[in-house]
């Protein structure tokens, strides 16, 4: 048994609220003034959500999943029985790489974080998967299924919960495809449906924590 898990509750919060001052500290990327990291402030998670990268307005407001891609995102998780406001309060929203990378060069999107830019921002999600512990892991988009999943197409991986090894314990990964209205995938034949299931199995595992909005539904 881990420290954290003979301390409770308390040790987490001050271990995650140590973690995420450091976190707000970090400059590995030499991004300049005005880019900085993205932090999640939920006191004491059990569920983590995790993105790709900030965007253009999560980076001006300093808030994650802020943007129209978050705006997506928080109306699948009500549908999943948790508004935004209690999503944001319960479940740790993290991510790939935590700065705004910048728009895409083909000016459709935003750039994905570099191979060296992911690796060194890596440490601070290790350091939250080890930190937090989660029961549920709910990965948002391509780059970060394929950090705890394999790399093969989403209609493999969405639609089903996975247990996945992270750390020395097993833990459920429900993924999610990418809410930027730059993705083509929720559009395709079949797809809608693969993603009410995933919204049905997270509303599921939501519940048995305890964590759903008053008047919270099912997708179904």
């Amino acid at each position: 048994m881990s420290k954290l898990e003979q301390t409770g509750p308390r040790a987490l919060r001050r271990a995650l609220a140590a973690h995420c001052d450091a976190l707000a500290g970090c400059r590995a990327c030499a991004y300049g003034p005005n880019v900085l990291p993205i932090v999640s402030r939920a006191p004491s998670p059990r569920v983590m959500l995790v993105g790709q990268a900030p965007g253009a307005t999560e980076a001006a407001g300093g808030k994650p999943f802020a943007g129209r891609a978050g705006k997506t995102l928080f109306r699948w998780l009500e549908r999943a029985g948790v508004d935004e406001e209690t999503a944001r309060r319960d479940i740790y929203i993290a991510a790939v790489t935590r700065c705004y990378p910048g728009p895409s060069p083909s000016g459709r999107g935003d750039r994905v974080p570099s191979p060296a830019e992911q690796a060194a921002c890596a440490r601070w999600l290790e350091a939250e998967l080890a930190i937090i512990r989660p029961v549920l892991i709910v990965p948002v988009g391509r780059l970060a299924i394929t950090r705890f999943l394999p790399n093969v197409p989403l209609d493999e991986l969405i639609g089903r919960a996975h247990d996945v090894d992270v750390g020395a314990r097993k833990t459920l990964v429900v993924p999610l495809p990418h809410p930027s209205g730059a993705s083509s995938w929720i559009h395709q034949a079949g797809h809608q449906r693969l993603l009410d299931r995933a919204l049905e199995l997270i509303r599921r595992e939501l519940s048995a924590l305890g964590i759903e909005s008053a008047g919270g539904r099912s997708v179904a």
